[in-house]
C-alpha cells in the first residue's frame, strides 16, 4: 500500500492534517533548495518527536573514514559525506512561558503544509492548544532565494485565539549539528568564532579534514499586526548556539510576526578572512529589500525557469503534479551556474549516498539539462568530469591499470573514488561508459563538437585505455570477454560478460577510435597536443578496434536474445507476477544470498543498453528483449521505471508506458519503495522528464535533425513541453487528434515527425 496523503494539485504539494508518523516523510517531500544550499522541511519551532533535521550546502563535504568488515587492496580511504550544516532556520517559541512543540500540544487542528512549486516557497499553518491551555494560530512561509543564492527568508507568525498572551521568539543559529549518515560518529564541524550584536548573529565554523570554512548568519525583525516594533533583543552566545530573544505582549487575535533572514557564505566563494563581512553585506541587501520584495523576486525567477522547463498535462492531475514535482526538485538541486558542483542522488533532501556524484548524472540528468537550459549548463557537467580526469587515472592506477587508463569513480566529490563495497567499487565499471556516452549525447544534441578536441578526447582516450586493459582474450571463445563485473542491475554481483557492460565497452572503444581519426585529419593542432599530453601511440588505435570488433556477447539461440550475463538461464526463472506481494520489496525481505541467486533485476540492465543504443537494434529485437526481461524486473531502483516507460512507448504499449511513467513520476510522492523519509530520488527525477519527452513525445536526434513520434496516454487530453535545440526553442503540444509545433526564435527549424520532414517557422503554429 503506497502512501496517499499528498493532495493532488497542479502546482503545489499539499498536506492537510497533522500525523506524527508522517513528519519525516514530509520533511523530505517538502524540501527546498536553490542550487547552492537546501534544507529539509523541518519545523522552525522546536519539535521533540521523530524528525530528521537537515540543512546542506552544495560542495561542502567530509571524508568519513571507510567502515568495512574486511579491508581489500584498492579500497578508498573514505566515503564522502554531504554534511548536515549549521541550522539557521530555528526559532524557539514560548507562549506565556510554555514552549511550542507540536509533539506535546493537547491538540493540533487545521494543519496545512504547502510547497508552492510555481513560485518556489514553503508554507505551513495550524491551530494548536498548548499544554497551558493557550490556543494559538501559527502561520509560516519560507524560501531560499534564487536571486541571492546565499540567502534564505522566513516569516513566522503567531496569533493568540483565546486571550492576551506574552510571546517570546528566540531565533537562533545552531552549530552543534550531527549527521544521520556517519560511519564513526566523527566530529564533522569545528566552531571557530561566534558573534551577535543587535538583531544579527554569526557563527564561523569549518569542516574537519577538508577545512571548508562557513559563516552561518541571521538577522530578525519583529512586527505586530504589520507594524515594525522597535525591539531591542537580548543577545546570547552559548557553546554551540547564537541567539537573540524578543518578548512582546499580544492581545487576543493580534498577530506577532518574526521576519528572519539567514544563510551561508563559504570559502568556496569568499576569502576565509572576510566571511563575516560578506554575510553582513547580504543581510544589508535583505533588510533593505525586505521579505515581500525578495519573495516577488523569487516568483519572477521561478517563472523564468518554468517558462522553459514546464511540462503541461491536461486531464490527469496526479500525473501533472508528479512531473512538476520532479522538474521542481531538479531545479532546486542544480542550476548549472558552477562547474565545481554536480547532482547528488538525494540532492538537498537527505544524506543517503553521501550527496556525491554518481553515473546518474551522465545517464539520466544530462538530457534534461541540455533541453531545458542552454548548452553551457550541460557543458559544465561534462567539464566537471574533465577536471577530474587525473583523479580517474589515479583511481585506475590503484587497481593496477597503467598508461593513462582512467576509471571514473562510482561515487565522488572531488574525482577520487569514495565508494567501498567491493562488488560496486571494483566491479560496477559500466559507469565509465556512461561518461563517454554523455559526451556523444551532448555533441549529438547540441552540435557542439568543440568539446571533444578541447576536453572530451582526453576523457574518451583514458576510458578506452581502461577497457582495453580490462578486457581479456578468451582462447576458448576466440573473443574478448570482460570478467567479474556488476552491471546496472546490482542484484547480480561478480558476473562474467554482462551484456550491458560488454556492449558499452565495445562502443567506447569504437567511439574513441572514430574521434581520434577525426581529430588527426580535421583538428591537427589539438591532435598533436593530445598525443603529447597523453603519450598516445597510434598502435593503440588498432588495439581499440580489434577488441571492439571481437567483443563477446552471451546469446541464446533458442530464445533469440542476448543474455544479461553468462549463465542467466541457469537460474530458476520465476517471474515477478508470481512472487508473493508480502515479500516485496525483496531487498527488505530476502537475504543478499537469495537475491543474488534469483533472476530478479533491480533495474534495467540489458534494456539499458537497448535504450542507449536504440539505433543499433531493430524494433523487433527491442521488443523481444523487453518481453523477456521486464517480467523479471522488480524496479527496486529508482532508475528503472523510466527506461521501461520509454521502451514501452516505443513499442506502442501505452498502458504499460503510462503505468511506468506514473511510477517514476510519483515514486516519492506515493513512496513506492517505503523509504522517502530518507530523502527524495533526485537523479531519477530526470528520468521522469525523459519518460514524457523521449517516451510519449518520441524525441530523438537523427542525422543532426530533431525527430518526434508522439503518442498520448488514454488518461490525458493533451500534453506539451519545450526543448532548447541548438539555440532554438521549440514547443510541442500533443492532443488526441493533432500535434502542434511552435518556435521561439528567428530562424526556421526543420524537424522530422514520424519520418516526414516538416519546417517550423518562427512565431507560427505548425499542425500535423
Amino acid at each position: 500500500m503506497n502512501q496517499d496523503y499528498i493532495i493532488p494539485n497542479e502546482w503545489s504539494i499539499i498536506e492537510e492534517g497533522f500525523e506524527h508518523e508522517r513528519v519525516e516523510s514530509s520533511e523530505s517531500l517538502f524540501s527546498i533548495g536553490n542550487g547552492a544550499m537546501g534544507q529539509r522541511a523541518n519545523f522552525e519551532e522546536d519539535y521533540s518527536g521523530e524528525t530528521f533535521s537537515g540543512s546542506y550546502i552544495a560542495g561542502i563535504y567530509y571524508p568519513d573514514k571507510t567502515k568495512v568488515g574486511w579491508w581489500k587492496n584498492g579500497y578508498p580511504e573514505y566515503f564522502a559525506k554531504l554534511l548536515n550544516a549549521p541550522n539557521w532556520i530555528g526559532i524557539h517559541v514560548h507562549v506565556n512561558g510554555d514552549r511550542l512543540d507540536l509533539n506535546t500540544c493537547k491538540s493540533v487542528s487545521s494543519f496545512r503544509r504547502e510547497l508552492n512549486m510555481k513560485e518556489g516557497w514553503l508554507s505551513r499553518s495550524f491551530e494548536a492548544e498548548m499544554e497551558n491551555g493557550i490556543q494559538i494560530k501559527v502561520e509560516s512561509i519560507r524560501f531560499l532565494s534564487l536571486t541571492h543564492d546565499e540567502l534564505g527568508a522566513i516569516k513566522y507568525q503567531v496569533t493568540p485565539l483565546n486571550g492576551s498572551v506574552s510571546i517570546t521568539y528566540s531565533p537562533y543559529v545552531f552549530a552543534g549539528i550531527t549527521n544521520q549518515d556517519t560511519n564513526w560518529d566523527d566530529k564533522f564541524w569545528e566552531i571557530t568564532d561566534m558573534d551577535a550584536k543587535g538583531d544579527r548573529a554569526y557563527v564561523n565554523s569549518h569542516t574537519m579534514k577538508t577545512h571548508f570554512h562557513v559563516c552561518t548568519y541571521m538577522e530578525s525583525r519583529l512586527y505586530c499586526d504589520g507594524k515594525l516594533i522597535d525591539a531591542k533583543p537580548d543577545v546570547y552566545l552559548k557553546k554551540t548556539k547564537a541567539y537573540v530573544t524578543y518578548d512582546h505582549h499580544v492581545e487576543k487575535n493580534q498577530s506577532l510576526s518574526l521576519y528572519k533572514f539567514g544563510g551561508y557564505v563559504t570559502s568556496l566563494n569568499h576569502d576565509i578572512d572576510h566571511l563575516k563581512s560578506a554575510a553582513s553585506s547580504i543581510l544589508d541587501i535583505a533588510i533593505e529589500k525586505g521579505f515581500d520584495a525578495l519573495l516577488e523576486e523569487q516568483k519572477v525567477s521561478w517563472a523564468e525557469i518554468w517558462h522553459m522547463s514546464d511540462i503541461k498535462v491536461e486531464g490527469d492531475i496526479k500525473a501533472q503534479q508528479g512531473i512538476r514535482f520532479n522538474i521542481f526538485q531538479l531545479n532546486q538541486t542544480y542550476l548549472g551556474k558552477d562547474a565545481r558542483l554536480n547532482i547528488g542522488p538525494k540532492g538537498f533532501t537527505g544524506e543517503k549516498y553521501g550527496g556525491s556524484t554518481y553515473w546518474d548524472t551522465e545517464a539520466y540528468c544530462l538530457p534534461f539539462y541540455m533541453a531545458t537550459k542552454n548548452q553551457d549548463v550541460a557543458r559544465n557537467l561534462l567539464t566537471y568530469r574533465y577536471k577530474h580526469l587525473q583523479k580517474a587515472i589515479e583511481n585506475a592506477e590503484k587497481l593496477g591499470f597503467v598508461n593513462g587508463a582512467a576509471l571514473y569513480p562510482m561515487v565522488t566529490m572531488n574525482g577520487e573514488e569514495c565508494h567501498n563495497e567491493w562488488e560496486i567499487t571494483f566491479e560496477e565499471i559500466h559507469r565509465n561508459g556512461a561518461i563517454a556516452f554523455a559526451i556523444f549525447n551532448y555533441v549529438r544534441y547540441t552540435g557542439d563538437y568543440s568539446y571533444i578536441p578541447e576536453m572530451g578526447m582526453e576523457v574518451l582516450l583514458g576510458i578506452a585505455r581502461f577497457w582495453k586493459q580490462r578486457a581479456t582474450f578468451s582462447k576458448n571463445k576466440n573473443k574478448y570477454v570482460i570478467l567479474g563485473v556488476t552491471g546496472p542491475n546490482e542484484y547480480e554481483n561478480n558476473v562474467n560478460n554482462n551484456f550491458y557492460t560488454n556492449f558499452i565497452a565495445k562502443w567506447c572503444l569504437s567511439y574513441a577510435a572514430e574521434n581520434l581519426e577525426k581529430l588527426k585529419t580535421e583538428y591537427a593542432e589539438d591532435y598533436s597536443r593530445i598525443v603529447e599530453t597523453t603519450n598516445f601511440n597510434e598502435s593503440e588505435l588498432d588495439e581499440f578496434k580489434t577488441i571492439a570488433d571481437q567483443m563477446f556477447f552471451p546469446y541464446s539461440d533458442d530464445l533469440g536474445i542476448y543474455l544479461q550475463q553468462d549463465g542467466f538461464l541457469d537460474k530458476e526463472l520465476i517471474t515477478v507476477k508470481d512472487l508473493d506481494k508480502s515479500i516485496r520489496p525483496i531487498n527488505q525481505h530476502w537475504s543478499w544470498d537469495r537475491i543474488l541467486r534469483s533472476p530478479y533485476i533491480k533495474q534495467a540492465d540489458t534494456l539499458q543498453g537497448f535504450y542507449f543504443f536504440e539505433d543499433q537494434f531493430s524494433k523487433e529485437e527491442i521488443e523481444k528483449h523487453f518481453d523477456f526481461y521486464e517480467p523479471f524486473t522488480v524496479h527496486e531502483s529508482s532508475l528503472s521505471p523510466c527506461v521501461h516507460s520509454i521502451q514501452a512507448a516505443l513499442l506502442d504499449r501505452m498502458p504499460q508506458a503510462y503505468e511506468f511513467y506514473l511510477r517514476t513520476s510519483r515514486l516519492d510522492l506515493d513512496d513506492y519503495n517505503k523509504e522517502v523519509k530518507e530523502g527524495c530520488h533526485i537523479t531519477s527525477m530526470a528520468g521522469t522528464w525523459m519518460s514524457i519527452v523521449e517516451g510519449f513525445g518520441g524525441m530523438r536526434v537523427k542525422n543532426d535533425t530533431l525527430y518526434f513520434s508522439p503518442k498520448i496516454p488514454d488518461q490525458w487530453e493533451a500534453y506539451s513541453f519545450k526543448v532548447n535545440f541548438r539555440h532554438e526553442i521549440l514547443e510541442i503540444i500533443v492532443s488526441k487528434d493533432k500535434i502542434q509545433f511552435s518556435l521561439e526564435g528567428s530562424s526556421p527549424l526543420e524537424i522530422l515527425v514520424n519520418d516526414t520532414k516538416v519546417t517550423v517557422q518562427p512565431d507560427q503554429v505548425l499542425t500535423v
